[in-house]
């Protein structure tokens, strides 16, 4: 498990799970939400973004976090192991409440500074609609790589995921 990417909903515990398994196996995390936000919540150009993932995908290994259906396909194609946490939509709804509660007023750590949590209408509904727009994409796409080598795991309660952390910690030896 060398190059790793996690994807999910909003508020799903993406960013959370990078920084555990980065320990558990000591890989750099990129947290994407952190590269692709500029102070301000401006948007990074199409172009330097594909080419920050790039650069990024060059390296021996890593961890990312974040969707950006955009370039998904291509982080896939790189990673060797894919990661979706695939949680309720109440589970989510959820997380991305306690995490605004939490940075009120502030910048997360997974996210660029100058870019204060907030939480609007718009990603109420985008959160809301994920599991019936986004994850068949997702798992359609976890089939795809499934008969290409790649190690996927499709995480459906948080329980899974701290099981996986926990594994990793044991072939480590941590």
């Amino acid at each position: 498990m060398e190059k790793v990417i996690i994807i999910g909903n909003g508020g799903a515990g993406k960013s959370t799970l990078a920084r555990k398994l980065g320990k558990a196996i000591n890989k750099k995390v990129y947290h994407l939400d952190a590269l692709y936000w500029k102070p301000g919540w401006e948007m990074t150009a199409k172009d330097e973004w594909k080419a920050v993932l790039t650069e990024i995908m060059s390296e021996d290994s890593w961890i990312m976090d974040g969707n950006y259906g955009s370039t998904i396909e291509m982080r896939a194609e790189a990673a060797d192991t894919i990661i979706f946490l695939d949680y309720s939509t109440a589970r989510c709804l959820f997380g991305i409440v306690k995490r605004r509660i939490m940075y009120h007023g502030k910048s997360r750590p997974d996210m660029n500074e100058g870019c204060q949590e907030k939480l609007d209408w718009e990603f109420l509904k985008w959160v809301s609609e994920y599991r019936r727009k986004k994850a068949p994409v997702i798992i359609d796409l976890l089939e795809k790589f499934k008969f290409t080598g790649k190690e996927t795991h499709h995480f459906t309660h948080p329980r899974d995921a701290d099981k996986f952390i926990a594994e990793q910690l044991v072939k480590g030896g941590h």
